[in-house]
């Protein structure tokens, strides 16, 4: 979001939007230890499906005759059967992107 041409009020309060959100699980009577979220899509909110289009945009086949579809918080990643030996390098395309959007939110 940070890179987008945003009014700087708009932009503060997308910030102030996922900041001091968390998360637990119950499951079978369990409870998990709460962890702070730090992702920018936020499952389930009115802002998640936008703040997912903006963040996967630059998430792009490598191959021409493959595709991405992309819905709210959902990627599919479509290779035709001719295409199934470029489906390793896809993977690893994805695997290195979403490496890249972990490292800047962390920072």
């Amino acid at each position: 979001m940070a890179k987008l041409d945003l009014p700087a009020v708009v932009y503060y309060w997308l910030v102030a939007f996922f900041t001091g959100h968390a998360h637990r699980t119950v499951y079978n009577k369990e409870v998990s230890s709460t962890r702070s979220i730090t992702a920018s899509i936020i499952q389930g909110s009115c802002i998640g499906p936008a703040s997912y289009t903006v963040t996967a945009a630059d998430l792009q086949p490598l191959h021409a005759s493959n595709r991405f579809i992309k819905f709210a918080d959902d990627t599919y990643l479509v290779v035709p059967a001719e295409s199934a030996d470029t489906r390793a390098a896809e993977l690893s395309n994805i695997i290195a992107w979403a490496a890249t959007i972990f490292e800047a939110e962390q920072a």
